[in-house]
């Protein structure tokens, strides 16, 4: 495989308006129908136009309103591992753990919770790992469903305080949730952000046993897999589980790399 660079895979959303001429075109499809053929053909299609839209939000690595990253163009042992949700009370133990097994990691770190715990996120970027941006409140609920200025305010808050403590700008941005709807990609394209789903995950933000997130992550092992991990979750395993899969990683022989390294 030829060498890659952060820039191959690093993809800004060129045309974030682009879904407005699909969404125009379909629906004077439906309203054409109608007229001629009435509801019974016209409400079916209707439902059904719709379809292709919810698909682009609810998964996660649908690239339908903006470039999405699953994985690393790699063939060798290599993966992605990433940690969602901090910064944390979690933090410096993970930050421990991967220094132990000289592993380096992507935070995609949420912009309130940095304001909360300034000093982690530096230490995050101190120990040389990288930073992504994960919204600035974490709307979990209803992130999905926010409208053009809230998205805006949400990933541009953001962007602004991991910028300001950090000390440099994120240039990955993961929804929340995964679910990223069409207004996400303007916001991407003014901060020169590329979007990031994942390739492998144990679901550690809800399932407690660390036995069986690893299980659930090593499944889906490959090379150039993207991990998706977490910290701070409420049953309070997180790091038990990171430790366990990084120990499984040193057996398998999986090393950790950052997109800015390939």
């Amino acid at each position: 495989m030829p060498a890659m660079s952060a820039a191959t895979v690093h993809r800004v959303p060129r045309r974030p308006h682009a879904w407005v001429a699909a969404l125009f075109a379909s629906q004077l499809l439906v309203i054409l129908a109608w007229w001629r053929f009435g509801w019974a053909v016209g409400l079916p299609l209707m439902f059904a136009s719709h379809l292709p839209f919810w698909w682009g939000v609810l998964k996660a690595d649908s690239g339908l309103f903006s470039p999405v990253l699953v994985r690393l163009p790699v063939d060798d042992n290599r993966v992605w591992l990433t940690i969602d949700d901090g910064p944390s009370a979690d933090t410096a133990a993970i930050l421990d753990l991967l220094d132990a097994h000289a592993a380096k990691a992507t935070f995609f770190v949420v912009g309130a919770r940095a304001q909360a715990r300034p000093e982690a996120l530096r230490e995050i970027v101190r120990r040389g790992h990288g930073v992504g941006n994960h919204s600035h409140s974490h709307p979990q609920a209803w992130f999905w469903a926010l409208g053009p200025g809230r998205m805006r305010a949400q990933v541009g808050q953001a962007q602004a305080v991991l910028t300001e403590i950090g000390g440099v700008a994120p240039r990955w941005f993961r929804a929340v949730v995964g679910m990223a709807n069409p207004f996400v990609s303007a916001p991407l394209r003014e901060h020169g952000l590329a979007r990031v789903a994942w390739s492998a995950r144990g679901f550690d933000a809800v399932a407690a046993e660390p036995a069986a997130v690893v299980a659930r992550v090593e499944r889906d092992l490959s090379p150039g897999a993207i991990v998706l991990m977490h910290e701070g979750a409420r049953h309070g395993r997180n790091v038990e589980a990171l430790a366990q899969l990084l120990q499984r990683l040193d057996v398998l022989g999986y090393r950790t790399i950052l997109p800015e390294h390939l």
